[in-house]
């Protein structure tokens, strides 16, 4: 502590004294141990009274600065000295300035602030008569006698004090650790540095590319107006839109909303941005399928980064708009914006986008896409400004095939095209007669030690063309990282409980597989691990691949210029040839578009073809859209109908169910009243020993039409049923004598509802799922693709999500609310019950939930608290960066669980603003 003494002359000194336990003079035994001190503060007290009988009192300060209390603290080492030595030495030695508010407003010593300058003519002037007077040395020796002398207890008062003092300067040392993070946000485009690095760390990206500077800068970013971007594939517009969202999180402390076209995509982000949320202190919250809260935790001291598909991105605006949140929601950003013109998604998209430029005048909007047309009237649209770039890191080059000629694509050619080489191969008759389109030539051009896509028409062009390169090429293929093909095929007959593709079990040994929705979600998941490894170096795939995961290729090949019996929109031909050219691997990369005689000049014509434009769908299927986003708008009381009668003749009548199915559950309007009826007739006798009844009311109408049911299947399928569930089936309206005359293949005299009994069909699909969760098995027993059983699947938990919150607004379905809330559970995950903890986590498949499980991890706490070098050596083809993920998406599960447990406590806890008081009882 410190002692404020003044000498008789009225000179003021600030003495450190030592505490009870610390010697101010370490290893002497006594004050005059070392004599040379006594007699240096002599000299200085004997220079001081010179001073004063010389009338030079600037002198006398600057010999003071200059004596033993600089002289021996400058000399000395700093560690020879004990700390209380050191501190005074800081003060003495350190110029003080004041600080600019609340110097009178603590109980911390005033040490900053010393007396003020004492003048010497103050100090002369009426001046009291002198009295004997000690010297310094002996005012010294007095005060240590007496310290030593007195009791080393100290007092509660002493106590409490050093407690507050303690307390506030822990509270002053957090304030500038505060004030030191603010005063960091601008190093790195208004963000902390520690951003910088984290991009560094976890994306390996050390610089951005001119474009992103540029675009970051332009005054619509820093004035936080709405913005379109748009660039090739691959040019890198999302890390662009993830220093928005960062910026949005950390700097103004609002929440953030990213759209996101697929679930695949989504579950990508979200694991993705796991580990930024855990670094730099924010949510990531997913929104797909079934996920999601309605509305979402609300959050006091932590904003979030809703990530979301389309569809729960509308319905997680509604809710925010239902309860008065939306203005939390400070930046939206839309990946793949062309989406607009997609139909009934596009018009969902529109839909969302229009409450929040109608309802927060504060939420800026982001858009970006490699494909738009007419970027005006979207800017009109979204009241935004427009940055374009032709950016790609690395250089593309276009090219046809026609016969056994390469062209390069040259829109500016009259013909379209120039000669650029003829194709070098040696093809048997019988080889010309499997492969007229020399695709095994051009792709062994590059693979195996560069990778290619090849893209079909069809999902079956895809398995027939990967099995048909495999007969063809060299057995040294074979040879070619032999090992981990072998690990990789363990891995998919594993996903598949013992079952494997008899085509990826052909293909896989020669680093060919194929890649569509036939695929199980394991299964696709493996694959393109593997090919983003170089494990497998071919993929043939359809369309769905260019516009879902970034899987670049060395080379990219288009097997026909169509998508199905469709032929090709610039927009889709675009998105296919930019995943050619990987950034940071390859110098260039190529595309080739291969054409018969009969499609070159459609081919011409799409090659030089400016990009389709993107128009509104609300008015798509009817206008279906436009009356969805009334009914919103009059259900959040956001908008009143004026008329609902034209000539006497209703077109708009407004109802409580098509409100709540559309806002609150994002159910179809076309379905709400028929699932109303459903929901009321299945009340009336619901099955409760079994899930079969609460499986068909939540299995997806819009799936009902792209299944026919095998009625041989269907019928042995009903006779296994229980007699209470074949009653349940019959109270539906298919009974088993129905099924038994359709399977014998005789006439039907009484009609059923076609819709009803294919419903039925797919519930028995997803019953046998829930009862055995072997989605092989389940797929041969009803003779249909897996790929589409597991679309089922997804469909069945999302649809009954959105079923679970349309119970919960409507009070006579009391009863439905805990018993669709387990089976909306059991649907997303369909495994055994232990690994549902494990696949919560964004992208962990049964298969890697099976493996984590068996060694050993099997909660998420146990993820969350995981070494990854300990994972990565334990997991097979697990890499590093993926367990980090998966490690940041179980902290942020258990923080996201943590925190919605804790706001229920606080907002238990909290004091009601409207507790009634005496005097408000009195006034009555």
């Amino acid at each position: 502590m410190y002692v404020d003494y003044e000498h008789d002359n009225g000179v003021s000194f600030l003495i450190q004294c030592c505490s009870d336990n610390e010697d101010l003079f370490e290893g002497y035994d006594s004050i005059v141990g070392d004599s040379s001190f006594l007699a240096k503060l002599e000299d200085v007290e004997l220079q001081m009274r010179q001073c004063q009988d010389q009338q030079t009192p600037n002198a006398c300060e600057d010999d003071l600065s200059d004596s033993i209390l600089a002289e021996d603290f400058r000399d000395s080492p700093p560690r020879a000295l004990p700390s209380s030595q050191l501190e005074f030495q800081k003060a003495v030695m350190t110029p003080h300035k004041s600080p600019s508010r609340g110097a009178h407003n603590t109980s911390t010593p005033d040490l900053m602030n010393p007396r003020p300058a004492v003048k010497h003519s103050d100090l002369t002037a009426n001046k009291p008569p002198p009295k004997a007077r000690r010297s310094m040395k002996e005012h010294l020796k007095k005060m240590l006698i007496d310290n030593a002398a007195t009791s080393s207890t100290v007092s509660k008062t002493v106590q409490q004090k050093e407690a507050v003092m303690t307390e506030e300067m822990s509270f002053a040392m957090q304030a500038m650790e505060s004030i030191s993070a603010e005063q960091d946000l601008g190093p790195f485009f208004d963000l902390p540095s520690k951003v910088k690095d984290l991009i560094l760390r976890l994306k390996g990206i050390q610089d951005l590319y001119e474009w992103q500077k540029t675009c970051l800068n332009l005054d619509s970013v820093q004035q936080r107006r709405n913005l379109i971007y748009s660039l090739p594939t691959s040019g890198g517009k999302t890390l662009v839109a993830e220093i928005l969202i960062f910026k949005e999180l950390l700097c103004r402390k609002k929440d953030a909303l990213l759209i996101l076209p697929y679930i695949s995509l989504v579950q990508e982000k979200v694991r993705g941005l796991s580990s930024f949320g855990i670094e730099l202190d924010f949510m990531v919250e997913e929104y797909a399928g079934s996920k999601g809260r309605f509305p979402p935790v609300k959050r006091r001291n932590k904003n979030s980064l809703y990530v979301t598909t389309i569809e729960k991105g509308h319905s997680l605006v509604n809710s925010l708009i239902e309860n008065d949140r939306l203005d939390n929601i400070g930046l939206v950003v839309v990946d793949e914006l062309h989406m607009l013109g997609d139909g009934s998604r596009g018009a969902i998209l529109e839909m969302t986008l229009s409450k929040i430029l109608y309802m927060s005048k504060s939420t800026q909007i982001i858009g970006m896409s490699a494909t738009l047309g007419n970027v005006g009237d979207l800017q009109t649209f979204l009241n935004a400004e427009n940055y374009t770039n032709d950016f790609r890191p690395v250089e593309l080059k276009e090219y046809v095939k026609i016969k056994d000629s390469i062209y390069e694509v040259d829109p500016r050619e009259e013909t379209c095209f120039s000669f650029s080489r003829l194709l070098d191969f040696k093809y048997s008759s019988g080889m010309q007669k499997m492969d007229p389109d020399h695709i095994v030539a051009l792709a062994t051009e590059v693979i195996p030690q560069q990778s290619c896509l090849i893209f079909c028409a069809t999902k079956k062009n895809c398995e027939n063309l990967a099995g048909m390169i495999c007969k063809y090429l060299n057995k040294e293929f074979l040879k070619h990282k032999k090992a981990e093909k072998t690990t990789l095929l363990g891995e998919l007959k594993s996903s598949g409980n013992g079952s494997l593709c008899p085509v990826l079990q052909k293909t896989v040994p020669f680093g060919l597989a194929y890649h569509h929705s036939g695929l199980t979600s394991d299964e696709r998941k493996l694959v393109e691990e593997a090919y983003s490894s170089g494990v497998l170096c071919l993929l043939t795939c359809t369309s769905t691949l260019a516009a879902g995961i970034n899987l670049p290729a060395r080379r990219v090949i288009l097997r026909s210029p169509y998508v199905a019996t469709e032929f090709l929109k610039r927009s889709q031909y675009k998105q296919m040839v930019g995943r050619a050219g990987r950034a940071g691997i390859d110098a260039m990369g190529e595309s080739i578009l291969i054409l018969q005689d009969k499609d070159i000049n459609m081919a011409k014509k799409l090659l030089s073809a400016p990009m389709e434009k993107c128009y509104s769908n609300l008015l798509h299927d009817g206008g279906r859209g436009l009356l969805s986003l009334v009914l919103s708008l009059i259900g959040l009381k956001e908008a009143q109908v004026i008329s609902a009668d034209v000539n006497n003749q209703t077109i708009l009548r407004i109802t409580r169910i098509g409100i709540i199915g559309n806002i609150c559950s994002s159910i179809d309007l076309s379905y709400c009243d028929l699932l109303y009826q459903d929901l009321s007739k299945g009340l009336e006798g619901l099955l409760l020993n079994s899930f079969l009844h609460l499986v068909y009311l939540v299995t997806p109408y819009d799936m009902v039409n792209q299944c026919k049911p095998d009625w041989m299947i269907y019928f042995r399928q009903f006779t296994n049923l229980s007699a209470a569930e074949q009653k349940m089936a019959t109270a539906v309206g298919v009974p088993e004598s129905f099924v038994a005359r359709k399977a014998a293949g005789q006439s039907v005299r009484k009609s059923v509802d076609v819709v009803v009994v294919n419903r039925l069909y797919l519930a028995l699909v997803l019953y046998s799922l829930l009862k055995e969760t072997n989605l092989w098995d389940v797929s041969d027993r009803f003779q249909l693709t897996r790929g589409f059983v597991q679309t089922l699947l997804s469909s069945a938990s999302a649809f009954g999500s959105s079923v679970l919150h349309f119970t919960e607004e409507l009070e006579e379905f009391w009863a439905y609310k805990a018993l669709l809330s387990e089976l909306t559970r059991r649907l997303t995950y369909c495994v055994q019950a232990e690994l549902i903890p494990l696949m919560e986590v964004a992208g962990v498949m049964e298969h890697r939930a099976k493996q984590l499980y068996n060694a050993g991890y099997k909660t998420l706490a146990h993820l969350a608290n995981a070494d990854p070098q300990i994972l990565v050596q334990t997991i097979e083809k697990l890499s590093k960066r993926q367990a980090n993920q998966i490690i940041a998406s179980a902290k942020m599960l258990i923080k996201e669980k943590a925190e919605a447990l804790q706001e229920e406590v606080d907002d238990l806890l909290m004091l009601p603003s409207d507790i009634p008081s005496f005097a408000s009882q009195s006034n009555k």
